[in-house]
């Protein structure tokens, strides 16, 4: 018997993805803002919400996963904060981006639900 696994799980997981999405972008901005604080200019604040709001989302998830993943090993080699938390939100995004966004997500509602039909090869030209 095949089963098909799919990028955008429903119900249960879906939920848990979404769950995993917003706890990483909230530990990010928490990060940040205990880290910066209010001495950040408005441009930075944008240049982190943006992203957050976006992973939140569950748009371009797997991309912005990696982009945390690296900020959040950069952050624990600098020593800049505590390694728990850096080693957990590290673990937390590679997570994030190798399950993919779920089924409740942007990037499900563009890319989702899709089947590609490739044709056979077509043997009769190569003889």
């Amino acid at each position: 018997m095949q089963r098909l696994f799919s990028m955008f799980p429903q119900g249960g997981p879906g939920i848990a993805l979404l769950l995993l999405r917003v706890s990483v972008a909230g530990i990010t901005l928490f990060r940040f803002w205990t880290h910066y604080g209010a001495l950040a200019s408005r441009w930075t604040l944008l240049a982190v919400i943006a992203p957050a709001l976006a992973l939140s989302l569950g748009f371009l998830t797997p991309i912005l996963s990696v982009l945390v993943c690296l900020v959040a090993v950069f952050s624990l080699v600098q020593g800049h904060s505590d390694a728990l938390v850096d080693v957990s939100t590290t673990l937390n995004a590679v997570a994030l981006a190798l399950l993919g966004p779920g089924a409740y997500a942007v990037d499900a509602w563009l890319y989702g639900r899709r089947v590609v039909v490739l044709p056979a090869p077509d043997r009769t030209r190569n003889r």
